[in-house]
């Protein structure tokens, strides 16, 4: 296997990931081909499409080793799955597989990009492969998903201190930082065995370059810090 291209992503780190592509829209992200790939024949023709797969590698996880069996989050980390039968990181050959909205394609100065939202993978991610997504084959409307066939939804609230309010506003780079960081904690990122026994636990995540702060109360994310 040959990497052709790498991610520029806002997650600095494997929590806080969405657990499936798409679920957080203000995610944005950049595939950089590299440098034998760059050439603009290779993207010809790619702009046409709204949606692409990316193939990717797990590298991050890719020397943890793996199990035959998985305990998913999804089913709150207390029951076992063929790993097969999921969608776990810890697989015996590491790639993973997402689908990706194309916002634009840039190719300047010999260096060729497909700015992406709506991705759920790590900075750094090397990818494999990328292939059009085709809504007439890869749509499966009446496809049935097993103990995940509904998208999560935690029910969970989110409020922002003033001062992480200040912040947001303050800053200018991302100016839909609190959207992200919203969607982001919609899905409720914290470990499935840690959600009821540590409810007033203070936890960060680091998204592009800010360490947030949060604590769940009283069934909402409650942002205390942004730096």
């Amino acid at each position: 296997m040959q990497t052709i291209a790498m991610v520029s992503s806002p997650y600095k780190q494997k929590f806080a990931i969405p657990r499936q592509p798409g679920l957080v829209k203000h995610a944005y992200g950049v595939i950089e081909m590299l440098p034998e790939f760059s050439h603009p024949d290779f993207l010809r023709g790619l702009d046409a499409f709204s949606h692409v797969w990316i193939q990717f590698v797990f590298h991050e996880t890719a020397d943890k080793g793996w199990s035959p069996l998985v305990r998913p989050p999804r089913l709150g980390g207390n029951q076992r799955k063929g790993v097969f039968a999921t969608r776990s990181t810890f697989r015996p050959n590491p790639m993973g597989l997402s689908v990706v909205e194309v916002v634009r394609i840039e190719q300047q100065e010999g260096k060729s990009r497909i700015h992406v939202r709506g991705l759920d993978l790590l900075d750094g991610t090397p990818v494999l492969d990328i292939k059009p997504y085709l809504p007439y084959a890869d749509a499966h409307p009446g496809a049935l998903g097993g103990f995940a066939d509904e998208r999560p939804d935690t029910g969970l609230g989110i409020a922002f201190s003033d001062a992480a309010e200040a912040f947001m506003q303050q800053q200018s780079e991302y100016p839909q930082l609190r959207e992200f960081i919203t969607e982001v904690l919609a899905q409720d990122p914290r470990p499935a065995y840690q959600k009821d026994a540590h409810m007033d636990k203070d936890y960060g995540m680091h998204l592009y370059h800010f360490n947030i702060k949060w604590r769940v109360h009283n069934e909402k994310n409650y942002v205390f810090s942004i730096e």
